[in-house]
């Protein structure tokens, strides 16, 4: 007989959910505080992990932070190199509150078509890798970028030229590289939408190929967020059967728990490619130099959708069904049901950017963010306990489970 043993995945948060949760003054003069102070705030939110964000300093960034949707967080700061000095500071710091790593998140375009620009990105990459070495994870999460000068199988040319190497160091390391899927359609002024390769899983497999010929297949793996799946008009299950049934489940090695909700009259007044003119982005028939007009070029995505913080959005089965919105629940379901997945050494890292509710205040944010992790930590809960139930318990005993269920490729 088969025993009830629901297995849960680990829930944690990344710092960019609060870019200044410590000041700037502070944190600029001792560079490790702002670490500190986030495993602590974690533990008061109710975090058993934080996805600890990198960035390149603000007084070093090609990108201004006004010409952002979200800004980034520099919270572990590597203007210097980090050494085993910092390292046993912050390993004392998560032994004291309780709170460990998930893994450290570097977003940034590291196929940049200027190669003064992608080589500062790459050597600031490899100072991530490093850190992450000392700290005692195994994966790096971020995104592989795009020449915005070359087709999309231009870049599959570019990726085998720039970034095997940057697998190649991860290798050395014995370290994973996790890429989000975000498609990033407003990071440049031009057209494109899909600004980041590896947005899909068609191209995620032709990138997988791509590191299996160089010996670096086992370091490409998928920080899924099912956000920019709805975005795209996709849905969770469809997705992880498709990587099922083309051999690719094992993709899949980490979560962004971010939902996304699509505006319906933004979609009737534009379509799901975005507003395409008079956002604010050009000027005079020229892309604007300033950056409060460029961040205008993200209405190719937000007069369609608002992300959703977990647990902010109304349930809402219609939406869920239309894939308008996710589906928690189903989403973590099939996650189980249809990924080779080591369920209890999983990560879901809750990613907070819904925009009417970025705060930058620590005692305004706090309820906010312990309500979604604990939304989080209970629909997961739910969801482990249905999978252990149904395709465990009742199956053992030969008991059939009752009704269809969402179906893959099926809305």
């Amino acid at each position: 007989m088969t025993r009830f043993t629901p297995r849960f995945m680990k829930v944690g948060i990344l710092t960019a959910a609060l870019q200044e949760l410590t000041p700037r003054a502070q944190r600029d003069a001792d560079p490790d505080r702002a670490i500190e102070d986030w495993l602590s705030y974690a533990r008061e939110l109710g975090a058993d992990y934080i996805q600890l964000s990198a960035a390149l300093h603000p007084s070093e960034s090609d990108v201004p932070p006004e010409a952002m949707l979200d800004p980034v967080a520099n919270t572990l700061d590597l203007r210097q190199a980090f050494d085993r000095v910092r390292a046993h500071r912050v390993l004392q710091a998560m032994k004291q509150t309780g709170v460990g790593l998930s893994d450290l998140g570097y977003f940034d375009n590291l196929l940049h078509h200027e190669a003064k620009a992608r080589q500062k990105k790459h050597e600031f990459l490899m100072r991530v890798f490093d850190a992450a070495t000392l700290l005692g994870v195994n994966a790096v999460c971020g995104f592989v970028g795009r020449n915005q000068q070359h087709s999309m199988d231009e870049n599959l040319i570019d990726f085998e030229q720039q970034f095997i190497p940057l697998l190649k160091a991860a290798k050395e390391r014995g370290l994973t590289y996790r890429v989000e899927q975000c498609p990033m359609p407003g990071w440049t002024t031009g057209d494109n939408w899909h600004n980041n390769i590896a947005y899909t899983p068609g191209a995620w497999i032709a990138l997988h190929k791509i590191c299996e010929k160089h010996g670096v297949g086992d370091q490409f793996r998928i920080h899924y967020d099912p956000s920019h799946a709805i975005l795209m008009g996709q849905d969770s299950r469809s997705i992880f059967q498709y990587l099922k049934d083309e051999g690719y489940a094992f993709l899949i090695g980490g979560f962004h728990v971010k939902g996304q909700v699509i505006d319906s009259k933004g979609v009737s007044a534009w379509g799901s490619g975005g507003q395409t003119i008079g956002r604010g982005d050009w000027v005079d028939g020229k892309p604007s130099n300033r950056p409060a007009d460029q961040v205008n070029a993200w209405k190719k995505q937000v007069v369609l959708a608002d992300h959703e913080l977990p647990g902010t959005a109304r349930h809402d089965p219609l939406a869920y069904l239309q894939n308008r919105s996710v589906d928690w629940l189903d989403h973590q379901l099939a996650a189980r049901e249809l990924l080779p997945l080591d369920v209890a050494n999983t990560h879901l890292v809750v990613e907070h950017e819904y925009p009417a509710a970025r705060i930058q205040d620590r005692e305004k944010l706090k309820p906010i963010l312990q309500g979604s992790l604990a939304f989080v930590k209970h629909i997961d809960e739910a969801a482990a306990c249905m999978y252990a139930l149904q395709h465990e318990v009742l199956a053992g005993q030969g008991i059939p489970v009752q009704g269809i269920g969402r179906e893959a490729y099926r809305s």
